[in-house]
């Protein structure tokens, strides 16, 4: 008797798990073997690095709008084990896509190796890691083929969030995060009915006076709801237009976020207690704020990913 509920054709590891078929590089081997190869790759390079990258963990580590940088590497690599099944479905070779990116990432670390010293220091630093990520990338290429860095576009994009922020974009950003954040705070001021005098960034009430200082730009965890927003985008949704409204909507929850922070400290220091402007809820209380970010994006994130047409099967693929 035929059993209707357990075909004999289907197996269940094959339709979940797809094949590794190698392409024109044999001489390569599995997949086991081309990782060690790649991870040699990128140990040689770091060697090759090595001053800069001493300096990179070290900035990373010791400025507070740098923090995330050491771990976005980790993240990417994370982000490709996930998807390992998809990305190295199949295996191949690309010299010629391995040369442009070796090309690009040689010249652009010369460039910063002779031009660099009459840059600032962050600078040549961004100049050296973008250098090596473009190294990574050619190695990539070599080693797995094109197939797999076509698969692998987002991990290998999102390395570029190593990369230190310039002093020039960092300023800007620093200097569009405060005025967004004193333009929000003053909207909030105007709906609690506070009577409230504006110069700029300098906000008078009553009994204190705030300034939205670079200090209070909120940069950090502000860089933190966008790169989470970056992650979730391309997990949970499909269509690039979903992703880039959801992008966008964490930008402005930035800000929005920022303002709100701005707002509750000064309203809590001048009805309650004016130690609140520099407590540990000043110092400390970004995490708090970041959380509230995250609720304000969680009913889009619904309503994204409520549209998005995904079978079982589809996913299971």
């Amino acid at each position: 008797m035929r059993n209707e509920l357990n075909p004999p054709d289907l197996v269940p590891s094959q339709k979940l798990r797809p094949a590794i078929h190698s392409d024109n590089s044999p001489w390569l081997g599995s997949l086991s073997q081309r990782v060690l190869f790649f991870v040699g790759w990128m140990v040689a390079t770091c060697l090759l690095f090595m001053r800069q990258l001493v300096a990179f963990v070290s900035y990373s580590l010791s400025n507070d709008n740098a923090s995330h940088l050491v771990l976005i590497p980790f993240i990417s690599a994370w982000v490709l084990y996930l998807e390992r099944d998809r990305i190295f479905k199949l295996l191949a070779s690309d010299g010629r896509a391995a040369s442009l990116f070796f090309a690009a990432g040689t010249a652009v670390a010369l460039l910063a190796l002779f031009a660099g010293p009459h840059w600032s220091a962050l600078n040549q630093l961004s100049v050296y890691v973008l250098g090596l990520i473009l190294l990574w990338v050619a190695g990539f290429a070599f080693f797995f083929g094109r197939p797999a860095l076509q698969s692998a576009q987002f991990p290998l994009f999102f390395l570029l969030l190593t990369i230190p922020i310039p002093d020039f974009l960092l300023d800007k950003a620093v200097y569009l995060l405060q005025k967004g954040s004193a333009e929000i705070a003053a909207v909030l001021f105007d709906w609690s009915g506070v009577p409230v005098l504006r110069e700029g960034f300098v906000f008078h009430l009553a009994r204190v006076n705030i300034e939205v200082a670079r200090e209070c730009s909120g940069i950090r965890s502000s860089l933190a709801l966008l790169i989470l927003a970056i992650l979730v985008a391309h997990f949970y949704l499909d269509t690039f237009w979903k992703q880039a409204i959801l992008v966008i909507a964490g930008l402005f929850v930035m800000i929005l976020k920022n303002g709100v922070r701005i707002v509750t400290l000064t309203l809590l220091a001048s009805y309650v207690d004016p130690s609140f402007l520099y407590g540990r809820l000043h110092r400390e209380g970004g995490v708090v704020f970041f959380l509230i970010g995250l609720l304000l994006l969680a009913p889009l994130i619904w309503l994204l990913q409520r549209t998005e047409r995904k079978t079982p099967s589809a996913v299971a693929s």
